[in-house]
């Protein structure tokens, strides 16, 4: 609402102002970016971010919604020194204005994710992050192996969760720095050390094993004390992490005989240890859970499968003593004849129908014979010397006469008619 009490002069609302002052930054500062350390963070149920940054003399208000906290690579808290993009904002109902936040990142961290990129793509392109060199952990781990700071949770989490899942599994500690200058030395040092140290106390030598060997034993044909390895360490920041990225530690990883779980930070961190690990545990407490089958859990498996086992063998029991039941010595004859009965009368059909086809065989092969003996017959050459034909031959050669031209007057032939013989002489020839 407005008034022109005074002078004339325009009298603004409140909103109007701060919609015009909305409308001036807004437009002023369309895209900001930022450095500053958070204070007063407060994450919402909703999961937006509310919080301020401040310098060593002034502070502003910021926002992070949902859509845009979901993907960040860490979890802010107060007094983390980052840099931000966004834009200025006022929210007219409190006069309030603030910056609404799309990207964060820790400050100095740009360079460092620069460099790790460029590692793990080199790393990468070598193989050592390859799946076919992925190894199965062990399901009954006698002994791990933790390559870690002694003094850090993360060694406490893993000694309390392997001590309550399965007191039998020992746990040798490879004490180790996890950050600042030499870590990485002492992390790759541990693990060759784990490495070396075979069942059996042949310290490094191979050997018989006091153990049977374990299924994942490594292609070196060792037997190692440990049968699986937890390399990590507890949260921490970027630069915190950097050890279990460095180079030596990745190939230290890749190249253990021992199958290695790579547990670093809280389940947002990430290192590539993790990329040349065996497995991937969010945190050194998911590495125990994963390294150390729970015996409860063992247990009840062996009770079902056993129970399974003898259930089987009563009902396979009980199943063949209702079978012998059926063979009494009263009961075997007509049982006996149950099973014959039916072949006998198989065998008195197939008899039937065997000689029902070898009459009609014979029926049809009499017919046969019939026909063929009756064209035969008519065939005769009595039978046609019967109609009234006869045979002439020379009576010289005996040679069949079948025209005229094959004789002449005078000569001598025999008249054949069906029954006796005329002898005659060719009188004239007719041609």
């Amino acid at each position: 609402m407005t008034n022109s009490n005074f002078s004339g002069e325009k009298v603004f609302s409140v909103t109007e102002l701060n919609t015009m002052i909305r409308d001036v930054l807004e437009g002023t500062f369309p895209v900001i970016k930022l450095e500053g350390e958070i204070s007063g963070f407060k994450p919402h149920s909703s999961g937006h971010l509310y919080f301020s940054l401040k310098d060593s003399t002034s502070l502003i208000s910021a926002v992070m919604f949902r859509g845009s906290a979901q993907y960040l690579q860490f979890a802010p808290k107060d007094g983390m020194k980052v840099q931000v993009s966004g834009k200025i904002s006022v929210y007219p109902p409190q006069g309030k204005y603030q910056l609404v936040i799309t990207k964060m990142s820790i400050a100095g961290e740009g360079a460092v994710l620069k460099m790790l990129e460029e590692r793990k793509r080199k790393l990468f392109m070598e193989g050592l992050f390859a799946q076919k060199h992925k190894r199965e952990l062990p399901f009954f781990p006698r002994t791990i192996g933790v390559v870690t700071s002694p003094t850090g949770a993360a060694l406490r989490d893993i000694l309390q969760i392997t001590k309550r899942r399965n007191p039998g599994v020992n746990v040798i500690v490879f004490p180790c720095l996890v950050q600042g200058e030499g870590a990485a030395k002492t992390i790759v040092d541990q693990i060759k050390n784990a490495n070396a140290m075979l069942s059996g106390g042949n310290n490094g030598k191979t050997g018989q094993a006091d153990t049977p060997e374990a299924p994942q034993a490594r292609e070196s044909g060792k037997t190692h004390l440990c049968d699986v390895l937890i390399v990590g360490r507890g949260g921490g920041s970027l630069e915190d992490l950097l050890p279990f990225s460095e180079e030596s530690v990745v190939r230290a990883i890749y190249e253990s005989e021992i199958p290695v779980i790579s547990a670093v930070g809280h389940e947002i961190d990430w290192a590539l240890s993790d990329y040349a690990a065996d497995k991937r545990a969010p945190t050194p407490s998911a590495a125990a859970e994963l390294a150390v089958p729970q015996k409860i859990d063992i247990l009840q498996t062996i009770n079902y499968y056993q129970n399974e086992l003898v259930n089987t063998i009563n009902g396979r029991v009980e199943k063949i003593k209702l079978t012998l039941r059926t063979f009494e010595p009263e009961s075997l004859e007509l049982k006996f004849r149950s099973i014959q009965q039916p072949l006998l009368q198989r065998l008195d059909n197939a008899k039937e129908d065997i000689e029902e086809a070898m009459k009609l065989r014979i029926k049809d092969t009499r017919k046969i014979v019939e026909n063929c003996r009756n064209l035969l017959e008519s065939s005769s050459p009595q039978t046609i010397f019967d109609r009234g034909y006869s045979m002439v031959r020379d009576k010289a050669t005996g040679k069949i006469i079948r025209k005229s031209t094959e004789v002449k007057a005078g000569s001598e032939i025999e008249i054949i008619p069906s029954k006796g013989k005329i002898d005659a002489t060719v009188n004239s020839v007719v041609l």
